[in-house]
């Protein structure tokens, strides 16, 4: 398992839910996870049932067998004003900067250096070791962009090519694109089984590839449960089982017999209809020859136990990973 685990998804696939399971999940067995937010929706506090996230690494939830999940939302601001104390020891001078407005100036009309100081915050933490030598987190999960942005993203290192050639600036893109281009990272994909979804997916794993970013895994979320075997499904498409319905609802003892086989076959047909069509797009998404995980719809909603009970279905499906603190991956 790659160590910075970044989640990406079309809007509406619940891919900040799916990056919450996923650190739950990798945290198992007295593991430490960081869950980052990059677009300041304060989605996690939410999922968490906590208060707003501050720019600032917080213990939000703890595993099954002791493991620790923190959680940081990165504010572009205050990062660059660590990068500006990092590498320049501004100190009251940065805070002076971003009073007159000029740090959200810089990441406004640069939104390039934006991207730098998100994904670099991510990779800081990566990165980051104790005293004896040991990853403070063994996985960092980055709760990314959607889809449709996520290649331009990561790339930073083109993205940046334009604001400087030579400099800290630069020289922060190539560290965070050593980690980004590595074995370090993976980016999984979160879709749902419908066309949209799916086909923004799969393009979006043909531009990681052209982009030669790590591609991880599919994500399909929010799968509805079978409630029909195939001999079921074949005669719900057969419009010559009416009569055949009609005498086995009679012989239940239903007497309204003739009412209910209507509705019934029509539902019946509904759901032979969708489930056609959802298996057409996991035929379409095995295309992509990557492991593909499924997560169950969640009937009565998503609650903190339900956040678990998606954790524990990926740690049944093998997503755990074994990465140690000492900086080697078994």
């Amino acid at each position: 398992m790659s160590r910075l685990q970044v989640v990406s998804g079309k809007g509406g696939t619940g891919k900040t839910t799916v990056a919450a399971a996923l650190a739950l999940a990798l945290a198992t067995e007295g593991k430490r996870t960081l869950l980052v937010e990059v677009e300041g929706r304060q989605g996690i506090a939410q999922l968490f049932e906590t208060e707003a996230l501050p720019y600032e690494e917080r213990k939000i939830a703890v595993a099954p067998g002791g493991g620790e999940v923190f959680a940081l939302a990165i504010d572009p601001e205050l990062a660059l004003l660590d990068y500006l104390q990092m590498f320049y020891k501004l100190g009251g001078a940065g805070r002076a900067l971003k009073k007159l407005g000029a740090i959200d100036f810089a990441t406004t009309v640069a939104p390039g250096l934006r991207d730098v100081l998100l994904t670099g915050k991510a990779c800081e933490a990566v990165r980051r070791k104790d005293k004896q030598g040991r990853y403070i987190y063994d996985y960092v999960v980055m709760d990314a962009p959607p889809t449709g942005r996520i290649t331009r993203f990561l790339n930073v290192n083109d993205e940046v090519a334009g604001l400087a050639k030579m400099g800290p600036i630069h020289n922060q893109a190539q560290a965070v694109m050593r980690v980004l281009k590595s074995r370090e990272t993976a980016v999984h994909l979160v879709t749902l089984l419908e066309e949209m979804p799916v086909q923004e997916t799969l393009d979006g794993v043909a531009e990681l590839r052209a982009a030669k970013l790590p591609v991880g895994r599919i994500m399909v979320n929010m799968v509805r449960p079978a409630l029909l075997g195939e001999p079921a499904l074949a005669l719900a498409s057969d419009g010559g089982v009416r009569p055949a319905v009609t005498e086995a609802l009679a012989a239940a003892g239903l007497g309204s017999a003739k009412r209910l086989v209507g509705p019934l076959l029509a539902q019946a047909g509904e759901y032979a209809e969708r489930y056609a069509l959802e298996r057409a797009q996991r035929d379409q998404l095995a295309e992509a020859d990557l492991p593909l995980h499924e997560l169950p719809l969640l009937t009565e909603g998503l609650d903190l136990s339900g956040l678990y009970t998606l954790a524990e279905e990926l740690r049944q499906q093998g997503i755990q990973g074994t990465a140690s603190r000492t900086g080697r991956l078994s």
